[in-house]
């Protein structure tokens, strides 16, 4: 189901008509260090200036930063504008973990030592060399895998407005980076006997191969098998769960799929109520009666649109799991719903992680990046 709805790098790219935003090409003529620093981490390199007046009123007024949950800290210079939004809280998880965790330096100390950098942000403002704003963004400019975006404005003035009204859709630049990077990591390895389950539909997920099977109920007719219980699940659903079986980080994988009867089908009210519906069947705990459902009261799960393969519509679902009528468990979860345009069919692929004690966020964003290789019918037949 292609809709009229725009993949970060499309986004990106438009804004050069009226932000003159530039990509570089990937050098290619010389070897590449390796790149240091560790995912989800960014480096930032600008001078800090306070805000002005005007601007901190604008800030104020904006819902980009207070979208930034727990994001506490008083915005008054220009970095923590750039903090606010690099730095904000991630939605939908148990503990307090950043989209990035950043490190500042002004322009003067960026040198050689740094230049290999994982993930880096460079603004720039001078009027003797600017006329008007440009946001630059290439990949592997001084190591691989890198990213790198720099932000070069005439004024600070413009900087601010231009943060203001692009800041949240360069970090999410910087996060479909880090999700290709992981992508390209899966192709290296797979699980040939999951891939196989889900090719037998007609689909195909780049699933790890550290990822063991725990159920499978794509055959045609047949009931539901778990490695623990017969669980009865609706026939029409065909569901594949794997797992890495790490007691200390596990991170699962569901993949169920039902037929599409009705266009409300993709509303948050409707896939919680199929989650919910689905994987209660199916997640238990060790206590007999207990089951897995969704956090509606502390952070109700949220859902926003995104793109996958290039140009298809897909809905993406965040919240927090937990065991009803059992032990205390629970975690983040990320989900992606499509719809297989060949067989009628609504697919959604979901992980969840459980990791008691211990942050979530490159678990999880590690595990979503799976969810990105899920390729239906109407993908291979473009």
């Amino acid at each position: 189901m292609k809709k009229n709805h725009l993949s970060l790098h499309r986004i990106l790219i438009m804004m050069v008509a009226f932000t003159t935003l530039v990509g570089c090409k990937k050098t290619t003529s010389r070897t590449l260090t390796s790149a240091t620093g560790s995912i989800y981490e960014c480096l930032v390199v600008m001078n800090d200036v306070p805000l002005t007046q005007d601007q901190l009123n604008e800030v104020a007024k904006l819902s980009l930063v207070n979208e930034a949950s727990g994001y506490t800290k008083p915005i008054a210079s220009l970095y923590d504008l750039v903090e606010a939004v690099m730095g904000a809280d991630m939605p939908c998880m148990p503990q307090v973990e950043p989209y990035f965790r950043l490190t500042h330096i002004p322009t003067a100390q960026f040198d050689d030592m740094l230049k290999p950098t994982r993930n880096i942000l460079f603004v720039d403002i001078n009027p003797q060399k600017y006329t008007q704003i440009k946001a630059k963004v290439s990949n592997d400019y001084w190591s691989t895998p890198q990213a790198l975006c720099r932000i070069q404005s005439p004024s600070q003035e413009e900087l601010v407005a231009y943060w203001l009204e692009h800041g949240t859709e360069i970090r999410e630049w910087f996060v479909n980076q880090e999700i290709k990077r992981q992508m390209k990591f899966y192709r290296a390895s797979t699980n040939k006997q999951a891939r196989a389950i889900l090719q037998q539909q007609g689909y195909d997920m780049l699933i790890p191969e550290d990822y063991v099977v725990i159920m499978d109920t794509t055959l045609a007719g047949a009931s539901t098998y778990s490695l623990r219980n017969p669980i009865v699940v609706a026939p029409e659903v065909k569901l594949l769960w794997c797992c890495n079986n790490k007691g200390s980080m596990r991170r699962d994988l569901v993949i169920y799929s039902y037929p599409y009867t009705d266009e409300n089908t993709f509303t948050l009210d409707y896939l919680n109520l199929k989650r919910d519906a689905v994987l209660s069947r199916v997640v238990t705990a060790s206590v007999e009666g207990s089951y897995m459902g969704t956090e509606y009261n502390i952070f109700p799960p949220q859902m926003r649109a995104i793109t996958v393969q290039e140009d298809e519509y897909a809905t993406e679902v965040r919240g927090l799991w937990k065991i009803i009528n059992g032990e205390a468990m629970g975690g983040p979860y990320v989900s992606h719903t499509r719809l297989d345009q060949v067989n009628g069919r609504v697919v959604t692929a979901e992980a969840f992680i459980y990791a008691a004690g211990q942050k979530k966020r490159t678990a999880l964003r590690q595990a979503e990046a799976i969810l990105y290789t899920l390729q239906l019918p109407q993908d291979t037949i473009k």
